[in-house]
């Protein structure tokens, strides 16, 4: 039976699970003993940096390089040693990579034609796919004559239609214009919501995570920081580590200590009160820039002036870098917000949304 047609058996079975997996490279660990079980009809974010080790779990997930030690299983199966040709998977990366003397549909249905998939049945696979990705009116252009999102969308439904079990995305979206971004954000979750297969998705952005949903692994350095269902990850990160991997503009920080109802920053006198249940003592707060704002937002705000570095605009948000003593933070407001470079600002953090962690860096008020 031809790879792209799974059984009810697989599909019951359908998990991918890494398994103590690592990578060296030379004296280099590029990853660190990783486990991760992903099951099917999910989609699962890798979100970290550049070098996070993103793009070589993906690679090891799909067969494109071996783990120097650990297994992967796919299905049920033992497939670590098994060749990239033998797995039902596919994998589309940010470079819209086509080919370029092929039409949209030459290169929509090339696997299928490498599998000796039947014309008619080629033929009808492209169509549906086409109709869903909104190229239909392309099939007979080559990539040269397409837009860059319609380049991508060309390199993704190539992926759909070979009905993998398996599809990496490798920040695909990376290379489009902001707009592109947002309508792809929006249309991929509903790409795959009636597949039976599992999806992998890497990405710098938390934005990108947040908007697919599902579940979302924090990777630095090599390391899988914590994984889960993407909004337990974004609300209630397990530490600090895995916080600032998911926040951009980058968390702001600082140190306090907590006694009876009153919280107070260390390097100066802004206080609050709080009804988080944690004992008297020092910790650590994080605070995400779009709870830093000009105005007053929630029922439970406190005040602090901060010295003006940079003020600009970002979309439809004001973005403005300030310091306050020892602090250097940064705040994020809806609509035109411009202040002025050196100018002292009152800003308005919202407590409610106030993360907790202990002096080893993990999250305490996670009720």
């Amino acid at each position: 039976m031809p790879p792209f047609f799974k059984t009810k058996l697989q599909i019951a079975n359908m998990s991918l699970e890494l398994k103590n997996v690592e990578k060296k490279v030379g004296i280099e660990t590029h990853i660190y003993s990783t486990n991760l079980k992903l099951e099917k009809n999910t989609i699962n974010v890798l979100l970290g940096s550049t070098l996070a080790g993103k793009t070589t779990l993906m690679q090891i997930m799909a067969g494109l390089d071996k783990p120097t030690s650990g297994e992967i299983w796919f299905n049920g199966e033992n497939v670590t040693g098994k060749e990239v040709q033998k797995r039902n998977c596919s994998m589309v990366y940010q470079q819209f990579i086509n080919y370029p003397n092929f039409t949209v549909f030459e290169n929509i249905a090339s696997p299928l034609k490498i599998t000796g998939v039947s014309s008619d049945q080629i033929k009808e696979r492209v169509g549906k796919v086409a109709e869903l990705l909104k190229l239909s009116a392309m099939l007979n252009k080559k990539p040269d004559e397409l837009s860059g999102g319609q380049q991508q969308r060309t390199a993704l439904a190539r992926a759909l239609v070979k009905d993998s079990d398996l599809i990496l995305l490798d920040e695909p979206l990376a290379n489009l214009d902001f707009k592109l971004r947002e309508e792809l954000r929006e249309e991929l979750p509903k790409l795959f919501e009636d597949r039976d297969c599992i999806v992998v998705y890497a990405t710098t952005e938390p934005l990108d995570a947040l908007m697919i949903g599902g579940n979302t692994a924090t990777l630095l350095e090599g390391n899988v920081i914590q994984y889960g269902k993407t909004l337990d990850v974004y609300n209630k990160p397990e530490n600090l580590t895995s916080a600032k991997v998911f926040s951009d503009p980058p968390m702001n920080i600082a140190e306090i200590s907590k006694s009876g109802e009153i919280f107070k920053l260390n390097h100066n006198n802004v206080q609050w009160k709080s009804n988080v249940k944690i004992k008297d003592g020092n910790y650590k707060i994080g605070i995400r820039p779009h709870n830093i704002t000009t105005y007053k937002e929630g029922n439970n705000s406190v005040e602090i002036d901060g010295k003006v570095l940079i003020s600009e605009l970002s979309g439809s948000e004001s973005l403005i870098h300030f310091t306050n003593g020892k602090l250097n933070w940064v705040s994020l407001s809806n609509g035109i917000q411009q202040k002025n470079i050196g100018e002292i600002t009152k800003l308005f953090m919202n407590v409610d949304e106030f993360l907790y962690f202990d002096t080893n860096n993990r999250l305490v008020n996670n009720g």
